[in-house]
């Protein structure tokens, strides 16, 4: 379709219209199918294992979904909507679907029988036996209603969130690979070949039969739940809020140079990143290695990054500018965390 079609007119915006409810429709499979094939599964759980329900619950994305996501919307493009159109209407679907991610919009009447609201998402982000692979859609309800997969939320059954399997740690290069390493144990283990490649494909939740006797799993009842959340000291919150207000900073100015550098330009501040996350992970465990690697990131780490960035050539920065910041941010960052420890032990 030539993209002059979708114009400011009455024909222009039907076809805007429909490209909107062709990808809801085809995100509504995708997400169906991220419930209820094992491998797409893998990549989609990162989105449920918040066992908090909030706005950041919606920015909780996989890390390996562009692996296979792109299949459930290649009709849209054979059909022959433009490039610069579904780009478009993605971009409309995700940043509605960021605000329904709360626990403060209680019911909203005729909306919830034909949006996703946020009573209707919360039922999917539960772990409630009448809840679990329900609620679908991104932007429209309508397709759970057609499809079947629609729960109501009720005040009976009150939302647990969560999953089954809990991560129980805020390592997120874990939280990006625990079910696959699930799927990796029981096709390593298992003796049938069928059920060594079938395992990533079948229904989520099957195991081979000689695996499953040989090495049970029990999942976590709803009834017996109980939130992830290791006691962190005050002074080790608040040390650990302003390094994650720097690693925000750090995401943005990222995304910023990528544009600008592309995939090799951003490498080396990435890794600085993930690292810091890592930490940050370890810190709020309050495992007793953590102040270790802390100092290690802050000492070897982030200078040896920066002397990195320093002669990459990809990257013009005044070297002078480049280590006094650099400098600044690893002293402050070694004297609060001297200090948080210090008050952390009183």
């Amino acid at each position: 379709m030539p993209l002059s079609w979708f114009d400011a007119s009455p024909r222009g915006i039907a076809l805007w219209i429909l490209a909107a409810l062709a990808w809801d429709f085809c995100y509504y499979w995708f997400h169906r199918y991220s419930h209820e094939i094992s491998v797409l599964w893998a990549a989609h759980a990162v989105h449920h294992q918040s066992e908090d329900y909030n706005l950041s619950t919606a920015l909780r994305q996989t890390s390996t979904g562009f692996l296979l996501y792109w299949i459930f919307y290649l009709p849209l493009f054979l059909i022959g909507f433009p490039l610069e159109v579904l780009v478009t209407v993605n971009a409309v679907n995700l940043i509605y679907q960021f605000w329904v991610h709360t626990q403060l919009v209680d019911r909203l009447g005729v909306l919830d029988y034909i949006l996703v609201t946020p009573s209707n998402h919360r039922v999917h982000h539960a772990q409630n036996d009448r809840y679990i692979d329900k609620n679908y859609g991104g932007m429209l309800i309508l397709w759970d209603r057609m499809f079947g997969t629609f729960e109501d939320e009720t005040n009976t059954d009150p939302v647990v969130f969560g999953v089954r399997k809990p991560l129980a740690n805020w390592n997120p290069f874990w939280a990006n690979l625990q079910v696959y390493d699930y799927l990796l144990f029981d096709a390593m283990r298992t003796r049938k070949w069928r059920d060594k490649l079938g395992i990533w494909i079948r229904r989520t939740g099957w195991r081979p039969a000689d695996v499953a006797a040989l090495h049970p799993k029990h999942g976590v009842s709803p009834a017996t739940f109980r939130k992830f959340d290791p006691p962190v000291a005050p002074p080790l919150r608040r040390y650990v809020l302003a390094q994650f207000l720097v690693a925000i900073g750090a995401a943005l100015a990222i995304a910023r140079l990528f544009v600008a550098a592309g995939a090799r330009g951003v490498l080396i501040p990435c890794v600085l990143l993930w690292v810091q996350l890592y930490t940050l992970g370890l810190l709020n465990e309050g495992r007793l290695h953590a102040r270790r690697f802390e100092l290690l990131r802050l000492i070897v780490i982030v200078p040896i990054g920066v002397a990195g960035l320093q002669f990459a050539e990809l990257w013009r920065i005044d070297p002078v500018i480049l280590w006094t910041v650099a400098t600044a941010y690893i002293a402050l960052s070694f004297i609060l965390l001297t200090v948080t420890y210090k008050l952390k032990l009183k």
